[in-house]
């Protein structure tokens, strides 16, 4: 008898699409040009918040006699120009909805150019379930161009199977719809964390973060390692951070490198590596690991990046301080146990194009708060 295949839940609220999941994983290889083969608008807010991060967008503008006709001229034509006018050394084309369900076939025009710098070609549109597809699309096709190795598209596939477990688990996929929530108020949630300090409670400071939203996130774990030093508990925090700069693609690599010399320079130490920035999926179990065998009695713990990917095992019996920049990771967190949870509102277009971590709301907050102590 055949085995009936459990339905997937309908998600309704907005999620990240495969196209622009792709535009970001470019971005990490540092793609210098990117050619959206498809209408104008199409991911435009990613679009142009790339393009503050270094990486050139443009668009092939398929209009409605494109949608009919093909844009494989335009394609070719916009290939040409971006070659001319911005001389990169590595391009990327990525498909979009329009362009796929007329079934552009995007290395025609590339065959037709025969530019003598790499193309990255990603066939994507925006009808997959989960966004990491995107990103699969994009080192499938890196690989295919000699850009990264076997064994790196290997662990990046893996990355991402559980990157997309993790928000089916406890994450924006989790429920059938989320209301989007500001979290706890900052300055309630300092006050709280401050009276811990103030009594000596032994704490933890875990920065688990999504690639370049580090910047920012980094700033909440300086920040309380800045108030504990001051209120004279410094000595009862461990600070853990994925930041292994020996991993990953190329930005995030270099990112890790850039945020782990602004917290050396203001004296943090970090006493855990956990992960690289691309292993917030799995740097949790890690985290969770090294707690289990040394720091289980601690009193608190301030998660700031990806909360939810850290297990509940050895932390369930501490007092949680999550910080997140998702207004729908409020609700699953608080279901998890989290008992404090700020949202970092705006935090990724402030986190682009940086190169030095950026002071976060709640890290200011603490600092204002323990200002004249």
């Amino acid at each position: 008898m055949p085995v009936k295949k459990e339905k997937e839940p309908l998600i309704m609220h907005p999620r990240p699409s495969s196209i622009v999941a792709a535009l970001y994983t470019l971005r990490d290889l540092d793609t210098d040009v990117v050619i959206l083969h498809g209408p104008p608008g199409c991911s435009f807010k990613h679009a142009r918040l790339l393009e503050e991060d270094g990486m050139r967008v443009v668009t092939t503008s398929l209009d409605e006699t494109g949608f009919v006709f093909g844009g494989h001229d335009a394609l070719v034509e916009v290939l040409e120009k971006v070659i001319e006018r911005f001389n990169p050394g590595r391009i990327g084309i990525v498909g979009t909805c329009a362009s796929m369900i007329i079934g552009e076939e995007l290395h025609e025009a590339v065959t037709q150019v025969q530019p003598d710098v790499p193309v990255i070609e990603v066939d994507v549109h925006a009808g997959y379930r989960d966004n990491t597809k995107g990103v699969v699309m994009a080192l499938e096709s890196a690989l295919a161009s000699g850009i990264i190795s076997e064994a790196e598209f290997e662990r990046q596939k893996a990355l991402l199977k559980e990157a997309t477990m993790v928000e089916k688990r406890h994450g924006a996929a989790s429920k059938e719809y989320l209301e989007p929530n500001r979290g706890d108020l900052k300055y309630k949630v300092a006050g709280r964390l401050l009276e811990l300090l103030k009594q000596g409670k032994k704490g933890l400071n875990i920065l688990n973060a999504k690639k370049e939203t580090a910047f920012m996130f980094a700033d909440v774990n300086l920040a309380v390692a800045q108030v504990a030093e001051k209120l004279g508990s410094g000595s009862n925090i461990v600070n853990m951070a994925n930041l292994d700069d020996n991993v990953g693609l190329p930005k995030n690599r270099r990112n890790a490198r850039e945020i782990k010399e602004d917290l050396k320079e203001k004296g943090f130490e970090i006493h855990h590596i956990i992960g690289g920035l691309d292993e917030y999926p799995v740097a949790g179990n890690t985290a969770d690991r090294i707690i289990g065998e040394k720091y289980s009695d601690y009193d608190f713990a301030v998660i700031s990046g990806v909360p939810h990917a850290l297990p509940m095992d050895n932390i369930k019996n501490m007092e949680l301080f999550s910080v997140t920049n998702g207004p729908r990771q409020v609700v699953p967190l608080k279901d998890m146990g989290h008992t404090h949870v700020v949202v970092e509102i705006d935090l990724h277009p402030k986190t682009l194009g940086v190169s030095h971590i950026v002071e976060s709301e709640f890290g200011a907050t603490l600092r204002e708060m323990v200002k004249d102590a």
